[in-house]
């Protein structure tokens, strides 16, 4: 098994289509602004998820894989793209999640939405699923996360979690510790979702 067989890395991604990406900032941006700022943060993930060596990066892309803005990434990264599938968010992380452990020991999903989000944090992930930890845990200060490392797939994980409301890492918290996995956490960071996070980020608007 090389290096990067061994962890699988998930970037779930949304193309920067005006109307559809960002839209809860479309008040304070417009649908122009929010989907430049979904190209932007989309942008620099993929930079930053292209510096973990450690990994095999996979790109999760809704709805489909064909937009410009996934091809052109693909170009200039080594990755693979796959098609989110399921119905609502917790289906289509446990979906991608399940393939990915399929093939890797572990696996880490990440989204594009926390600009806060640098490589140590992920290779720290990576160290402490090496270490034995079952889950890692990024808590995001809104409630949510930024980041879910497994090495064990538990589609409990995903079942009846209120997405999007700010006690998705609580209740996924629950399910981790009621399934006894060996966890950890990483630091609270912030992610990029609202228009009062606008302020914590001038330089990306």
């Amino acid at each position: 098994m090389s290096e990067t067989d061994a962890c699988a890395l998930l970037v779930f991604a949304r193309a920067p289509v005006p109307g559809e990406a960002k839209t809860r900032l479309i008040p304070a941006l417009g649908a122009e602004g929010a989907a430049a700022l979904q190209q932007r943060l989309l942008d620099d993930t993929l930079r930053m998820a292209a510096d973990v060596a450690e990994c095999e990066l996979q790109l999760w892309c809704s709805p489909d894989t064909t937009h410009p803005a996934f091809v052109r990434i693909a170009e200039a990264y080594p990755l693979t793209r796959y098609r989110q599938r399921g119905k609502g968010l917790g289906e289509r992380m446990a979906h991608a999640l399940e393939q990915a452990l399929a093939q890797s020991p572990f696996a880490i999903i990440i989204g594009t939405d926390c600009p806060e989000l640098d490589a140590n944090a992920i290779r720290e992930c990576i160290d402490k699923l090496t270490s034995g930890c079952e889950a890692v845990i990024g808590p995001a200060a809104d409630g949510g996360y930024y980041l879910l490392g497994l090495s064990r797939f538990e589609p409990s994980l995903f079942l009846g979690v209120d997405w999007g409301s700010d006690r998705v890492l609580a209740q996924t918290l629950e399910r981790i510790e009621h399934l006894g996995m060996r966890y950890a956490r990483l630091s609270l960071r912030h992610d990029l979702d609202r228009p009062e996070d606008l302020p914590r980020f001038p330089e990306l608007h």
